[in-house]
């Protein structure tokens, strides 16, 4: 069911094409899986992501664990007939919780308990229940449970939670019983080398079919996020699939994608969206500034997505200024439509790049690309 084949790799850098064959479908990397935090990439149908170039999409273990129930989900069907999409889906373990939620969290040593952020109620999740609730949602590809903090930290606390980390991947591994369903491991350790050398040999150890790479875009540096992601992928097995969790924005991906990397997840072309932020080829464009009023391009001249094809620039603003305290629900959907069509743009780009090998020079007019532009000021 599961099988992960390289299928070029660039001779300037790390950057390298792949298959990834799921009991869901195949997936090309490297590529960008929009976030569908409760069953839903927001405002999104299964439908247009198709259209859209989507291959493969996240959900959220811990909010789902909240509402409506994994045995719900279960129930229902599993998560793939209970979401409506039929291709390829990878949950996170909800570590990531443990960071964004760290006010209502109390970490222990093999579990971490949450006093939920819908009604206060008391939650605890550890690798067993993080890996039993992943089983009964059914994505083809499962996390193990960690621990993500922010950046800066101090030596000691990162040594803590590299320590805590292994200890849960294994735990995690021991807890996983569905045979369709690949587990993978999360290299933690900050900027600190050492310790994600560290992690991974520990990791390793373990045998799993794929590795993340977690604890980045958390409060350090574009510089510093790839020159760990640099130091860290060609310490993984070059047989499995590495993938980035997070980020993020294109030079991000670009720049991640020439050190190694394969899988990429973001809520930044839909949360970007809700607050009428586009990416297009040449930058981003905040439509709410007066400048898109009359203009009736579309976000972007080169796109062929539905949005461009149908809607100009001044239209789109409008939508997003009807209301001074909520757009027009169209406004975020369709921003959110073009913006998710550009990011799987940007890896078809990619792919193509890596296959011709010439992603070194292709890369480079990602390298400033600017997600917000400055001479762009909101009225």
């Amino acid at each position: 069911m599961f099988a992960f084949t390289v299928t070029a790799q660039n001779n300037k850098n790390m950057a390298r094409c792949g298959r990834l064959q799921t009991p869901h479908g195949l997936v090309e990397t490297p590529v960008f899986m929009p976030v569908g935090t409760r069953g839903t990439v927001k405002g999104i149908l299964p439908r247009q992501l198709r259209e859209a170039g989507v291959q493969m999409i996240l959900a959220n273990t811990y909010h789902l664990l909240l509402r409506p129930g994994a045995q719900v989900v279960r129930d229902l069907g599993g998560l793939h007939r209970f979401m409506g999409w039929d291709g390829p889906i990878l949950t996170d373990s909800g570590g990531f919780q443990v960071f964004s939620l760290k006010s209502l969290r109390r970490i222990g040593r093999d579990e971490v308990e949450f006093a939920s952020h819908i009604d206060g109620a008391r939650v605890r999740l550890g690798p067993g229940v993080a890996t039993r609730v992943q089983n009964q949602l059914g994505a083809d590809i499962v996390m193990a449970f960690d621990e993500c903090v922010e950046l800066p930290c101090s030596r000691e606390r990162m040594q803590d939670v590299v320590d805590r980390t292994i200890r849960w991947a294994g735990q995690s591994k021991a807890a996983h019983e569905r045979d369709d369903q690949w587990m993978f491991g999360i290299v933690q350790g900050g900027t600190d080398k050492q310790l994600r050398s560290y992690c991974c040999e520990k990791l390793i150890e373990l045998d799993f079919p794929g590795y993340a790479i977690g604890g980045l875009s958390v409060g350090e540096s574009h510089e510093q996020m790839i020159e760990t992601v640099a130091f860290t992928a060609p310490l993984l097995p070059q047989e499995g699939p590495r993938y980035l969790m997070g980020v993020g924005t294109p030079r991000d991906l670009v720049a991640a994608i020439g050190a190694g990397i394969d899988m990429f997840d973001c809520v930044m072309p839909t949360r970007n969206a809700r607050h009428s932020s586009a990416f297009t080829r040449s930058g981003t464009l905040k439509l709410r500034n007066e400048q898109y009023k009359l203009q009736t391009a579309p976000l972007d001249e080169e796109c062929d997505c539905y949005t461009c094809r149908n809607f100009s620039r001044g239209y789109l603003r409008h939508l997003f200024m009807v209301d001074d305290k909520q757009p027009e629900i169209a406004g975020p959907v369709l921003v959110s439509l073009h913006n998710i069509a550009f990011f799987q743009w940007l890896m078809a780009q990619a792919r193509a790049a890596v296959s011709e090998n010439r992603y070194e020079d292709w890369a480079r007019q990602w390298a400033d690309y600017d997600i917000d532009r400055k001479n762009n000021n909101d009225v």
